[in-house]
This record gives C-alpha cells, sequence and structure tokens, in this order.
C-alpha cells in the first residue's frame, strides 16, 4: 500500500505538472514559426515562438558574422529550416549556421557581407502572432534617398538621351544608304559664285528668371512584412496589393521628367509609421499619399475613401475605427521601441499645422473627385481623423483606401490588372489638378 506520505508527494508532484503544463514539461519554448524579410534597407528575422525568449549577442570579425545565443530552446526542425529561407540576393546575409552549443541555448550565427548595426529585441503577443524574437540588420551608413532619387533621374535621363541618339544615328544611316544606292544626277554648269547673304540681326534673348527642381511625391504603401494589413475572403493581402498600385503609380509619375515618386518600401517589407514621415520629410516631399485597402467586419462594406489629418477629432465613428486600426501597424509590424528617434517622435505627436490640413483637403479632394470616375466611392467627401502616418507637419498628406478587400466583388477588383491601371490614372490625374491650382514652386516649406 502507498503510505500518505507517499499520496502526498505523488500529488503535489500531479499539482505540479498541471501547473506547469506542457510547454515547460518539455524543457523549452516551442518554436512557431521562423521568417526572414530581405530588403536593401535591412534585412529581419523573425523567430515566432509559444513562450517569451532571451539571447545574448556580439559581433565578431574575419569574417564578418553575429553570433545569436537563444535561451530556453532545443535544436528543432524549424530553427534548422532557417538555414534554407535566405536567400543568395539577400544584401546583408550570406548564410546562417544553426546548432546547439549547450542544454537549452541554441546558437545561431549569420555570416554578414556588410557592416551591420544589428538591432535585437523582443515583441509581446499580438494580433495572430505569439512571441516574437526579432534581428533587424541594419547597414551601418544608411541610404540617402533623396540621392538615389536624383541618381534615378539622371539615369533615365541619360537612357532617354541615348533612345534619341541612337534613333536619330538610325535615320541618317538610312537617309546615306538612299543616297548612295539613288542613281547619279547630272552635273550642274558653272554659276557664277556670289558673296553670302548678310548675317540677321538677332535680338538679345532675355532669359526668365526660374527655380528648376525635382518636385518629389512620397508615395507609401501600406503594411508590409510582419504586417498583412487585411486580408480578402480568398486571401488577398493588403500589403501585396498596395505595394502593386504603389509601384505601378511611381512609374506613372517618373513618366513626367520633371517629377520623381519616392517608395516607403519597394519590398514585402515592414516600415515603422515615424519611418514612413521621416522619409517623405528626408526628400523633402511636396506630396505623402498612403495607399491602402480598406475592410471591415462585414463583407457589405464598399468604396474608395480618401482620408486627412483632423486636429478637432474624427469626422465620423467610421474614419475614428480606420485611424485606430491602420495605428496599430506599428503592434504588429514590430517596433523597436528603444531606438525611436526623439525629434521624429515628438513630430509625430505635435498635430501638423493648419496649413498643412488645408492643402490635404485640397489634394483629397482632386483624387477623391477621381476616383469616383473609376468606382463607386464609400463617402463623398474627404474624411477627417488622427493617422499617425499623416503627421508630418510641412507635407500635405492623404490617405487613400482604394477599396474594400473585404468585400469579395472589391477584393476581385482589386487583383485585376484593369482596375489597378485605372486607379493608378485616377490616382495621378488627381495629384496633377492638385499641382495645377497649387504649384510647388510657390509653396512655401518649413525646414
Amino acid at each position: 500500500m502507498t503510505s500518505p506520505s507517499r499520496r502526498a508527494a505523488l500529488r503535489a508532484m500531479g499539482t505540479l505538472a498541471v501547473t506547469l503544463g506542457a510547454r515547460e514539461l518539455a524543457f523549452g519554448a516551442a518554436i512557431v514559426a521562423v521568417r526572414v524579410w530581405p530588403a536593401d534597407e535591412y534585412t529581419r528575422i523573425t523567430i515566432e515562438s509559444d513562450a517569451a525568449l532571451t539571447q545574448k549577442h556580439f559581433l565578431a570579425e574575419n569574417p564578418a558574422r553575429l553570433v545569436i545565443d537563444v535561451d530556453g530552446l532545443e535544436l528543432s526542425p524549424q530553427l534548422r529550416d532557417l538555414v534554407g529561407k535566405v536567400r543568395s540576393d539577400d544584401p546583408f546575409i550570406a548564410g546562417v549556421r544553426v546548432g546547439q552549443s549547450q542544454p537549452r541555448v541554441v546558437r545561431l550565427v549569420i555570416d554578414l557581407k556588410q557592416a551591420t548595426a544589428p538591432q535585437l529585441f523582443t515583441l509581446a503577443p499580438v494580433a495572430a502572432y505569439q512571441h516574437r524574437l526579432v534581428f533587424d540588420l541594419h547597414p551601418v551608413k544608411e541610404l540617402d534617398p533623396l540621392l538615389e532619387l536624383i541618381r534615378d533621374k539622371e539615369q533615365a535621363e541619360a537612357k532617354a538621351a541615348k533612345a534619341v541618339q541612337d534613333a536619330l544615328g538610325e535615320f541618317i544611316a538610312r537617309m546615306n544608304a538612299s543616297v548612295a544606292s539613288s542613281p547619279a544626277s547630272t552635273p550642274l554648269p558653272n554659276l557664277p559664285t556670289l558673296p553670302p547673304p548678310p548675317l540677321p540681326v538677332v535680338p538679345p534673348v532675355v532669359t526668365q528668371a526660374r527655380i528648376d527642381r525635382l518636385v518629389v511625391i512620397a508615395l507609401d504603401p501600406g503594411h508590409g512584412g510582419e504586417d498583412p494589413g487585411a486580408t480578402g475572403p480568398s486571401g488577398l493581402r493588403e500589403k501585396d496589393v498596395v505595394l502593386a498600385i504603389a509601384m505601378l503609380l511611381r512609374d506613372r509619375i517618373n513618366a513626367n521628367p520633371s517629377m520623381r515618386a519616392m517608395l516607403t518600401r519597394d519590398a514585402d517589407f515592414f516600415v515603422p509609421l515615424h519611418e514612413r514621415v521621416k522619409k517623405a520629410r528626408r526628400v523633402q516631399a511636396d506630396l505623402f499619399v498612403s495607399i491602402h485597402a480598406d475592410a471591415f467586419f462585414t463583407p457589405e462594406a464598399r468604396g474608395a475613401s480618401v482620408f486627412a489629418l483632423s486636429q478637432s477629432g474624427a469626422s465620423s465613428s467610421a474614419a475614428r475605427w480606420m485611424a485606430n486600426r491602420e495605428n496599430a501597424a506599428d503592434l504588429v509590424g514590430g517596433v523597436n521601441v528603444a531606438v525611436k528617434d526623439e525629434t521624429v517622435m515628438r513630430a509625430m505627436l505635435d498635430m501638423s499645422t493648419t496649413a498643412q490640413i488645408k492643402d490635404s483637403l485640397k489634394l483629397g479632394g482632386e483624387v477623391l473627385g477621381q476616383i469616383g470616375k473609376v468606382g463607386r466611392l464609400h463617402k463623398g467627401s474627404v474624411e477627417q481623423a488622427s493617422f499617425a502616418v499623416l503627421k508630418a507637419p510641412d507635407i500635405p498628406s492623404i490617405l487613400v483606401e482604394s477599396a474594400f478587400i473585404s468585400n469579395p466583388e472589391e477584393e476581385s477588383k482589386l487583383r485585376d490588372p484593369e482596375y489597378r491601371a485605372q486607379l493608378v490614372e485616377a490616382l495621378a490625374t488627381g495629384i496633377q489638378r492638385y499641382f495645377a491650382r497649387n504649384p510647388p514652386l510657390a509653396r512655401s516649406r518649413q525646414l
């Protein structure tokens, strides 16, 4: 028979097992997924687990590598999968090695292609995600987006000039061949040589003083990377469709030699809201257009919308709900709060100037009017709410909800290349109409 003391001990062990649960009894967190998000700006590695993880890391040289020891882990097939997720064209990662350095400690060795300033942080469970351990690999020297725009314009001009030169050369070659193959003409008789006529007197040209500068438009495809945005009934993701629309609009704008478009992201990676504003200000953008695809609880909601910032609360409860939803992108996408730029954050918290909001409403009105010619509008006027991404105090800024991706019919339209082309033409026309009424060279800028 079992003694009372032994029975008490067994009951205590059972209670302990119930309290600890399966995760602790397995002596380590379980890996849910590992993901890699490569981009020119930075590469992100995410390890998602069912329990919080802690890590220690250091940089090593010859060769350059980042060494990370993750506590509370046993080597698993999911972690081994990380090796195969690194692409050969990743700007930062040459390769990854994973091993069990000691019991319950997994060592990751990331071989680096360039000097890197790593940021490592954890994210608490949010939305569909459990605990996340995040490694962001940033370049030591940040890219200069304005310099990139200028180089892009110069390359486009050089390419256009070469195309003209090639076409002219081909035309001259055809003319020379035509003359060489024509029958010999009858020689003209000798004629007396006449003095050349006097050259006409050309009056001096009066040059008009003008400012010649590039008009820059910041295009912001919402969400990206860890943050998929809304998802349609058939699986279309907001982050994918708005990137496709933004890239088409970029090409449409860049076709104008005096204008250039800057994308806040040009691939599937996450950009924090304050970084989107910061990028627009760094290139001294004349406009900021954030592109999204709406979603609601019920599939019946439909129609495009345009939003501007508000200084006095949202224009409707729906606008307030939409702003709260979009402002939550940082929580889902994953922001390292320890490195946020204090100056930028103050600008984000301060309400923008009245002049900026006035110009934003003008821009929004022009864009909304053009979108209304392409499809249905959710509301016939520009709405206002406190969208964090619209808070650049010196740049007219709007947020365009292109359609309700949660509506099956509108999700199908967002998949349609023809509808996307029509939407892009409407956006470009609205922007051009705004500049026609508000010339950018006449507008003062706060630097």
